[in-house]
């Protein structure tokens, strides 16, 4: 019989539903991986806890994250709750001696995220955080393509995360707006485009930063003519230098109105480039470079079986992933490396790799300097 690993969720809003569907999808999409069981679910709302429980099969839902943990019967803990929250409650799993999966970004400051990594690699236990958009296969086909060197040396990179979920004045003040919980658009859509860049290009070494903040305040709540001042960035746009030698922007905008899921790069070198946009994210486009040029352009890779782990839920091209799917990916790798007792990735280690270059483009832009990291 398969090895189970039971599973305690805090949290139940957007990333925690899909903690709880990964979860599950994961233990019946790959066979090679212990068995993820949903044990207990811990939200401050009883009645959305005891929701979940009943919608999931939870064995047990709680109120208290803390009760959570000291579960003797959890193996691996996932945390969804506002950034705020992720320092004490991935600390007191790692101390309870949990495997802690943790959305990004990681913490509000690297500093944190620092103490949270080490407390984690001290204690040996197996980290991740949320960079589900990496488990794409077409951008793991991309990474490919470029260590292989069929773009040539690579010499630009442009990459975006751009959504209108906050373009709305009128749209109310919420913990996103909180500089105590961390940066805003900068750390809450730019986190995956700064993993995205580290992905294909490796480390970023420098960063010049501009942040801004078109809506100074938002209403308290819905229809409400007092306002709360905005104390985060809405746009951040970043110049970098990567380790490799080449250069290139990125920016963070969660005014962007009209796009949904604007997450993309173009990367571009003496051979050829590529260009993705997670809108449509089972195509990546590809440019190469000395063809006929009668018919030169850029041509569509279309995911499929050859792509994988494409093939583990379809045995087709063209029916095409999505969001869930790639978090279900990203949990089957996690529950992989824990069986066999290596590092995930990404892992707490590289979402502090991400936080300090978002901390290092807030002092930029506050020192209007370029910084070293």
């Amino acid at each position: 019989m398969r090895k189970i690993l039971r599973v305690g969720l805090i949290g139940t809003g957007f990333m925690g539903k899909a903690h709880a569907l990964s979860y599950q999808a994961a233990g019946n999409v790959f066979d090679d991986i212990p068995r993820p069981v949903l044990h207990a679910v811990a939200d401050i709302d009883g009645a959305r806890a005891e929701l979940f429980r009943h919608q999931f099969g939870f064995t047990r839902a709680l109120t208290d994250w803390q009760q959570l943990i000291e579960d003797p019967e959890i193996d691996v803990v996932s945390i969804t709750t506002p950034t705020l929250f992720h320092k004490e409650m991935a600390l007191a799993a790692i101390a309870a001696g949990k495997h802690v999966h943790c959305e990004k970004p990681l913490a509000i400051s690297a500093t944190d995220a620092q103490e949270m990594t080490l407390a984690a690699e001290q204690a040996g236990v197996r980290t991740a955080s949320g960079f589900n958009y990496l488990k794409n296969p077409l951008l793991k086909y991309a990474r490919e393509m470029i260590a292989a060197g069929e773009l040539g040396e690579i010499t630009d990179f442009n990459g975006i995360h751009a959504e209108g979920f906050m373009a709305d004045p009128q749209t109310p003040w919420s913990w996103r707006c909180d500089p105590a919980g961390g940066q805003g658009a900068i750390a809450d859509v730019g986190s995956h485009i700064i993993a995205i860049a580290r992905f294909l290009l490796g480390p970023v070494t420098q960063v010049f930063a501009q942040l801004d903040t078109p809506i100074k305040s938002r209403p308290v709540k819905p229809g409400s003519s007092e306002h709360k001042p905005v104390g985060v960035d809405d746009i951040a746009r970043m110049i970098v230098g990567f380790e490799r030698g080449c250069s290139g922007t990125l920016q963070a905008n969660w005014l962007a109105t009209g796009r949904n899921m604007q997450l993309g790069f173009q990367v571009s070198g003496s051979k050829g480039t590529l260009v993705f946009n997670q809108e449509r994210m089972n195509e990546l486009q590809y440019f190469k470079a000395g063809e006929d040029t009668r018919s030169n352009g850029f041509r569509v890779i279309e995911s499929g079986p050859q792509h994988a782990p494409y093939g583990a839920f379809c045995v087709a091209g063209g029916h095409h992933l999505g969001f869930n799917d790639l978090k279900t990916i990203e949990m089957a790798e996690f529950i992989r490396a824990i069986d066999q007792g290596v590092a995930a990735s990404p892992d707490f280690r590289e979402a502090w790799e991400v936080q300090r270059l978002i901390d290092a483009a807030v002092m930029s832009h506050k020192d209007r300097t370029w910084l070293s990291l």
